[in-house]
């Protein structure tokens, strides 16, 4: 199968390609311009966030078996023209929902622990103890829009601090049996 990645990539990725028999080439400078004249010799793409592979890009590449996203997102893809075409439409899913959640989390008890104003407040030399007080998260309820899987490792952290969780996901239904009240 012959690939292009079109956007920087961590060597492991065009190594273990390459070793799988692959032929690839890794061209993170190339313009849309410039994809779109050699698009079509290529049975695989491979991109970041550089540009949206539409349905204009994807129509000139006739050989094309599937596009892959080295992030999360498919918002770069035109997934109905790929799923009309059987191109087959990858992404790296969970690749950095840990590290979402945690971040997520640590604004969370920021506002709860009103961390920011308080640091701002001490460092003007004013201490306003009662005002700042925190509000703990045990037995707060927490509404999360997107179950996906950010949203399922946030869920996760917050079941360790007690909190009622309530999930909205367009994509998904019945998976309130994942959550502990």
């Amino acid at each position: 199968m012959k690939i292009l990645i079109l956007d920087k990539v961590h060597p492991i990725l065009i190594d273990g390609l390459r070793k799988a028999n692959h032929e690839v080439d890794y061209l993170p400078e190339i313009t849309f311009e410039e994809t779109e004249k050699v698009i079509q010799i290529y049975n695989g793409l491979i991109v970041r966030s550089k540009f949206r592979i539409n349905e204009d890009l994807m129509k000139k590449a006739f050989n094309l078996k599937f596009v892959a996203r080295a992030g999360v997102g498919l918002d770069i893809f035109d997934l109905k023209y790929a799923k009309q075409n059987n191109i087959k439409v990858i992404n790296a899913g969970g690749a950095n929902a840990n590290a979402v959640a945690e971040h997520a989390l640590g604004l969370l008890l920021g506002l709860s622990s009103n961390i920011i104003k308080s640091n701002k407040e001490v460092k003007d030399f004013v201490w306003k103890r009662e005002e700042n007080r925190a509000s703990e998260l045990r037995g707060k309820t927490i509404g999360l829009i997107g179950y996906g899987n950010t949203g399922k490792a946030f869920a996760e952290k917050l079941k360790k601090f007690d909190c009622k969780i309530l999930a909205y996901d367009k994509f998904k239904s019945n998976f309130s049996d994942l959550f502990v009240s």
